[in-house]
């Protein structure tokens, strides 16, 4: 690809999404610009990748690149914008890696410009993300299509609306958190009732998480078939699936309803930034 590509930000998913780009080799390391809030993070970077362009301001990034990814906190983002907004080129397609950030905000600085929204997940470190991507209306196919081949170098590119970011990025980018928290809960309580030790216990249920969900990919079943393949009539599995599915959900939905309260107020946080 001979668009050239400019990251601000080296926190984890910038470093991330740097990485992929290097790994794939989908985009020449000459045409990178990357720039970071602390320099020295990223100052060594051309003693491994010589030919990246390491810039010691954002708008030394922004100047030379066609697609920006813009890879920092939400509360962050207006006062990168306002530095780099006079030096973006006309075309610049402006990318943002956080949901809580509107496009109708990015816009009041942004007027007129291509933007969308990027939310990858950690799993892209081994090509296994559902990334999700969302646009302006000022984003053409043309301009889908080359940033969807950008992405695909993570995983899977699922395109939704603004509105659904939200639960989309709890289900993707968040999940594999809740996934560890519940296994290290399921770790901790299964120790109390055996003598096996916590590294084959971890061992066990990585394996066994690993190969249900090719199963669920590769046969293409749904969770109902799978339980009950597993769970049958009056047998051991039943027992625990019925207290899964009775108590579960309380759980379920009162992690929803924090993480959803917490993305509310940190978008209406950047609504006032915004309206400053």
């Amino acid at each position: 690809m001979d668009k050239k590509i400019g990251i601000i930000g080296y926190g984890s998913m910038g470093k991330m999404i740097f990485a992929k780009f290097i790994e794939a080799k989908i985009v020449p390391e000459i045409n990178i610009y990357l720039s970071n809030r602390t320099y020295d993070k990223i100052s060594n970077l051309n003693n491994v990748f010589p030919q990246i362009n390491i810039c010691k301001n954002n708008i030394d990034t922004a100047k030379n690149a066609d697609i920006l990814f813009i890879c920092v906190k939400p509360l962050e983002m207006k006062s990168v914008l306002m530095e780099i907004i006079k030096d973006l080129k006309n075309d610049c397609h402006i990318i943002s890696i956080t949901a809580n950030v509107l496009f109708k905000q990015i816009e009041k600085i942004c007027v007129n410009k291509k933007i969308s929204k990027v939310i990858p997940s950690v799993t892209a470190e081994i090509n296994q993300s559902v990334t999700l991507v969302g646009h302006n209306n000022y984003v053409n196919n043309s301009d889908k299509n080359t940033l969807k081949a950008l992405l695909e170098c993570f995983g899977t590119v699922v395109e939704i609306s603004e509105t659904e970011m939200g639960m989309g990025t709890e289900l993707t980018s968040c999940m594999p958190g809740f996934i560890g928290a519940m296994f290290k809960v399921i770790t901790a309580e299964a120790e109390k009732h055996t003598s096996l030790d916590r590294k084959e216990i971890i061992d066990m249920i990585i394996n066994t998480v690993y190969g249900t969900g090719k199963l669920l990919l590769e046969k293409e079943i749904t969770f109902e078939q799978l339980i009950s393949r597993v769970a049958t009539k009056g047998g051991i599995t039943e027992e625990g699936t019925k207290i899964i599915e009775t108590q579960m959900p309380n759980i379920v939905n009162e992690l929803f309803e924090k993480t959803l309260e917490k993305r509310k107020i940190t978008t209406e946080k950047v609504q006032r930034d915004f309206d400053i």
